[in-house]
């Protein structure tokens, strides 16, 4: 399997589907990340395909008790006063390697496997089925004693108890719920799992921006609709967090949207969530980088 590997997503969806060979897992808020036991280090991946091992260096010395040759998928999450902490980890994903490692003291990170995509025995499993993964995962993290901070998440096929999780567990930090067909393979980029969230948000992905691209005043993204819209004005966390990766997209073209906003167009790889609720309008509320 070659470096970086293209990651399953998932689509949201708006209310619990129930249906036969249907896996429900909670989803963690946190930083998605791949994680490659290589035969003398520890790699770890963004969904995007960037090295972020540096600032997730003690996930990565956890991951060392691991047999070389085992990638797993999973989520990079960040407890603060007993809940799962999204900004923690966006704080952590995007600081550097020194204030890093002084986040992982407060706070060190935590580890929620959800599946295996190469085994040292077994090779590339992502063609096995969703339920031959997760069995293959739960052993090898049993095989090798692995504990906190490296788990697997939990997962059940009873829709009472997912409904269960959904309500009683976002004081936690959860998030919602991500569901999988049991049969499924690991198709990266394609969004063939789930997702039932709390809040009332979409992803989109940038397509441009106004402004500087080291101070970015405005966000274009382009909706599930297909339609590109201008967010509101950035927060000064929001545009710090997004500002280095689009100094890396290169240099943009002039664009405009369909009602006429002038804008900065790249190519990125970045997703952002936006309120669900404003993407009717010619200009959408960004809530956080994905």
């Amino acid at each position: 399997m070659d470096w970086p590997v293209s990651v399953a997503l998932a689509q949201s969806v708006q209310t619990l589907p129930v249906a036969h060979d249907l896996h429900y897992e909670p989803k963690f808020d946190g930083h998605r990340l791949v994680m490659w036991r290589l035969e003398e280090t520890v790699r770890l991946q963004t969904r995007s395909g960037r090295d972020a091992t540096a600032v997730w260096l003690d996930l990565a010395v956890a991951g060392m008790q691991l047999p070389a040759g085992v990638v797993l998928d999973g989520e990079g999450i960040v407890y603060v006063a007993g809940r799962v902490d999204f900004s923690a980890a966006q704080s952590r994903a995007n600081s550097s390697p020194a204030r890093a490692r002084l986040l992982a003291e407060r706070h060190p990170a935590h580890y929620a496997a959800f599946d295996v995509l190469h085994h040292p025995e077994h090779g590339d499993v992502r063609s096995w089925s969703y339920v031959r993964r997760r069995a293959l995962l739960e052993r090898l993290l049993e095989e090798y004693g692995m504990g906190p901070p490296i788990q697997a998440v939990p997962t059940t096929t009873d829709a009472d108890l997912a409904r269960a999780w959904y309500e009683s567990l976002q004081a936690q930090g959860v998030e919602g719920l991500v569901i999988k067909t049991g049969s499924s393979t690991y198709r990266g980029g394609s969004r063939q799992w789930r997702k039932l969230r709390h809040s009332e948000t979409v992803d989109a992905a940038v397509v441009g921006f106004t402004g500087p691209p080291m101070r970015p005043r405005h966000l274009a993204v382009r909706l599930p609709d297909g339609r590109v819209a201008l967010s509101q004005r950035l927060s000064a966390p929001l545009a710090a967090q997004v500002a280095p990766r689009l100094v890396v997209a290169g240099t943009g073209r002039r664009a405009r949207t369909r009602s006429g906003d002038a804008y900065t167009a790249v190519e990125t790889d970045i997703v952002v969530e936006v309120q669900a609720g404003t993407t009717r309008h010619a200009v959408v509320t960004v809530t956080r980088l994905r």
